[in-house]
């Protein structure tokens, strides 16, 4: 593979967060019943007339702006001619040469450390197809007219991914973007953000693009990788064979993890692109620009450099908790009673929360220990009341409902010991029953001291203060006091 570059970009479908659809007042809830949200707008009847949805426009924008993109100022709706059975007009509504969103970029960090820009080409608004169903029809296909109609903005990357790593990070920083603009839900499963990767190779070195094919419609960033990878293998195999890559469409099978042809690609002529009569041109003025620049949050990579520069935190913790808006929110909530333990709290909320919270396949903004909960059980190690040990169990029958960590050590009788006399006592205990570590110890074998520390947490049920006992032990098995 050394003698060859792959070349990938990525179009995201971004299913935009609005209650009705693009064109028409049906509902775009998930779940609904087949075919009882779909109306005679998103049928395609004789005689109906679109009517453009304003809140899907502002979405749009305010995913331009965040990228620092173009906004064009007049954009224009397009008729894209093709027959599938989930299209039931027979063209869908897009946008084609004056796209709503134009060229923009986005920063990414595939390895820590390392950063590069990738150059999107534009994003653009259209309407979603139906969905066809395979699996409750044998050897026949079904027709879900749900979703035909959502609103959709596909964003375009410009050719310069060069890994399937590369093109995950991106993948995930787009969706953490819309999340955080709160312009879509995320959902890959229900098919609210999906990908189509278009990959080639070419000689290193070479300037000229190879030919792509194009992988449709992969719902899971795991899968994108793995379809990426196996296509660039299987490319690469094809060609130092003698043989040469088609320009088409493939499919991705996940249990077979392997890419299958589905059809030969469509280029933009095949659609017969036209604009479409029924709907005016949309005007963006400065304005509306500047009002939905003002109504921006606070980006994830704002975010991000926030919780290096002010808080302290790592590349990689600052990473995950700006990975998407609930974790962030999570920690922030987390953060309110006590910023001054913003390190452990990343820490506990990246190792710990997020741990369990896998297990028990929840979502952060589910989980049974709240963010004033694990505040809290931070501020008791931070006053000494419970060691870091103990505090593992106090999270963990905080997961299963046994109360607060107040509530928790009081119970169990948790508290640590800090009284000097105690712990004296303790060590006194472990030093006289174990003479011949202490003659290793003082004959110079440091590390016997774990023993010995071991021994006294355990005398003390994990209650001792740490700190307290390696000070005190030290000194005792060195005969200062």
């Amino acid at each position: 593979m050394a003698t060859w570059e792959t070349v990938i970009g990525l179009e995201i479908h971004v299913q935009l967060a609005t209650s009705s659809k693009i064109f028409s007042g049906a509902s775009t809830a998930f779940g609904a019943q087949a075919n009882t949200q779909a109306c005679a707008v998103d049928l395609g009847f004789p005689g109906v007339l679109p009517v453009l949805n304003a809140e899907a426009v502002t979405m749009a924008v305010k995913f331009g702006v965040a990228i620092n993109a173009e906004i064009t100022r007049k954009s224009v709706f397009a008729r894209k001619n093709y027959f599938y059975p989930d299209l039931p007009k027979g063209y869908q509504i897009s946008q084609f040469e004056l796209p709503i969103v134009g060229r923009g970029k986005l920063s990414i960090s595939p390895e820590e450390g390392v950063s590069k820009t990738i150059g999107i080409t534009r994003a653009h608004l259209e309407e979603d197809a139906g969905k066809s169903l395979h699996e409750e029809f044998p050897e026949q296909t079904g027709i879900d007219l749900n979703r035909a109609g959502t609103p959709l903005l596909e964003i375009v990357s410009e050719p310069d991914l060069r890994s399937a790593r590369e093109a995950v990070t991106y993948a995930r920083k787009i969706h953490s973007l819309v999340r955080f603009l709160d312009i879509c839900d995320g959902n890959m499963q229900e098919g609210s953000f999906r990908c189509d990767a278009n990959v080639s190779i070419r000689p290193l070195g070479q300037v000229e693009l190879g030919t792509r094919t194009e992988l449709k419609n992969i719902n899971s960033f795991r899968f994108l990788e793995r379809a990426i990878n196996y296509e660039i293998e299987r490319q690469i195999d094809l060609v130092e064979d003698g043989g040469q890559v088609t320009l088409e469409t493939r499919l991705y099978d996940a249990d077979k993890n392997e890419t299958r042809s589905m059809r030969s690609k469509e280029e933009a002529n095949d659609y017969r692109y036209f604009p479409d009569p029924d709907l005016l041109p949309v005007e963006i003025t400065d304005d509306d620009i500047d009002r939905i620049r003002r109504s921006l949050p606070e980006l994830p990579e704002q975010k991000h450099n926030r919780y290096i520069d002010r808080l302290g935190l790592s590349d990689n913790n600052a990473a995950l908790l700006t990975s998407g808006r609930e974790i962030a929110e999570y920690f922030e909530q987390a953060l309110l009673p006590a910023p001054e333990l913003a390190n452990q709290l990343a820490n506990w909320i990246v190792g710990g929360l997020t741990g369990a919270l896998y297990q028990s396949d929840l979502d952060i903004q589910d989980s049974p220990v709240t963010p004033g909960m694990l505040s809290e059980l931070l501020q008791r190690i931070a006053d000494n009341t419970i060691s870091g040990k103990i505090a593992k169990q106090v999270f963990e029958a905080m997961w299963r409902g046994e109360g607060s960590a107040d509530e928790i050590i009081e119970a169990r009788g948790l508290k640590q010991i800090t009284d000097s006399g105690a712990i004296e006592s303790l060590i006194d205990e472990v030093i006289a029953a174990n003479p011949d570590q202490v003659e290793q110890f003082r004959a110079g074998k440091e590390k016997v001291l774990g023993f010995f520390v071991g021994q006294i947490m355990k005398q003390s049920k994990g209650k001792a203060n740490p700190g307290q006992v390696n000070q005190r032990l030290r000194d005792k098995l060195k005969g200062d006091s």
